[in-house]
């Protein structure tokens, strides 16, 4: 966000919500459709936004 000049009021304006913002900053999951929006307004892909990281299986 800070690289593309992009605040979270900014977010807010594009339709995302309050919550969803927080559930980013807490590490919490999030829906695909709002995965894609905020692809749309940082004009990425999902590719740039996730990582995935394998944990230990017991």
């Amino acid at each position: 966000m800070r690289k593309k000049g992009v605040s979270q009021y900014k977010l807010l304006q594009c339709g995302i919500y309050n919550k969803t913002l927080d559930a980013l900053k807490k590490g919490k999951n999030i829906t695909l459709l709002t995965l894609e929006k905020l692809c749309i307004i940082l004009e990425c892909t999902p590719n740039d936004m996730v990582e995935f990281i394998e944990t230990e299986r017991e």
